[in-house]
């Protein structure tokens, strides 16, 4: 688990959940965007609620390890949106090194 701390505030998430929140943070300052972000907390009576985060280009977050009794808080619908950001904001291209057919680019004439 992770405590972030961020804007004056601080909140405990599942490890995968804060890594994925500080890539899409920096992904977001290097594409020069904010965008608000929900995350899945940990609350101190160890029920699971969600805060809501503006991350972007002036964003500053740290993520230090916590220890909880209540076991590693897993929402992978909450890491797939902000991974789904990342890509947007950097999108991977794939190539095919063995094509399937080839062309004769004679008879496109």
């Amino acid at each position: 688990m992770k405590r972030v701390i961020y804007a004056g505030s601080e909140f405990v998430t599942g490890d995968d959940i804060a890594a994925t929140l500080l890539r899409c943070g920096q992904a977001l300052a290097e594409a020069g965007e904010a965008e608000a972000v929900t995350v899945p907390t940990r609350e101190p009576d160890g029920s699971v609620g969600e805060v809501t985060v503006l991350i972007g280009p002036a964003s500053q977050m740290v993520a230090r390890d916590v220890h909880d009794d209540n076991g590693e808080l897993v929402d992978e619908a909450a890491v797939e949106r902000m991974k789904s950001i990342q890509r947007r904001l950097h999108p991977i291209a794939a190539v095919d090194p063995a094509p399937s057919a080839e062309v004769d680019w004679e008879d496109e004439i």
